[in-house]
């Protein structure tokens, strides 16, 4: 890519990293809920998993979904599932009985949830097809790490807004309203990220 192709990734890279989606709600509410230590793990996860989908895009994978788009279709479908039961639990996260079990997303799931996230498909099959037609290993794994770079930061913020949050909202029901409110947020991220198309 040409510098100038290179700033204009980096600015989607970016604005689509920072403005509010699954990940980014999530890690507020996680912040908000269990600190911004206790969050890291999360963070680290969404920024692997990212990164790997953002690999396996870059060599192929969207090749996939536009020969066959009825897996793209299930596997969006499968991901605002999961979304819903996400948004259920953040919800779920201000009530008593339900804060005692509570424990925020680890390494592992954050990762795993990449590959069933329609807004990371969407910023990883844009990437490519729109900023960064890459060829070969080493441009995609380019593109990937440019990506996590300007991500990594990003997502951090979110944890960090919620973790200077906590303090405030563990007055009254501050926190079981911010939930409740987080769990709808993390619904209605779903309502544009369903109606995008490869």
């Amino acid at each position: 890519m040409s510098a100038e192709s290179w700033w204009a990734f980096g600015l989607f890279a970016f604005v689509s990293s920072v403005t509010p989606g699954p990940n980014n709600l999530m890690l507020l509410a996680s912040g908000v809920n269990f600190g911004m230590r206790a969050t890291l793990p999360h963070i680290f996860g969404i920024a692997a998993g990212f990164a790997a989908l953002l690999l396996a895009v870059g060599l192929g994978l969207a090749e996939v979904f536009q020969r066959w788009p009825w897996a793209y279709e299930a596997l969006k479908w499968a991901g605002a599932a999961y979304l819903l039961v996400l948004a259920w639990a953040i919800a779920r996260a201000g009530s008593p009985v339900a804060r005692e079990s509570a424990r925020p997303m680890g390494f592992v799931a954050a990762a795993g949830f990449q590959w069933v996230n329609p807004k990371a498909w969407i910023m990883g099959v844009s990437a490519f097809a729109t900023y960064a037609p890459a060829q070969g290993l080493w441009a995609v794994a380019q593109v990937a790490l440019l990506f996590a770079l300007i991500n990594g930061p990003c997502l951090s913020l979110w944890a960090l807004m919620g973790s200077r949050l906590k303090d405030w909202m563990a007055k009254g029901r501050r926190q079981r309203v911010f939930n409740i409110c987080m769990g709808g947020l993390l619904m209605l991220s779903l309502w544009p990220l369903l109606g995008a198309k490869l």
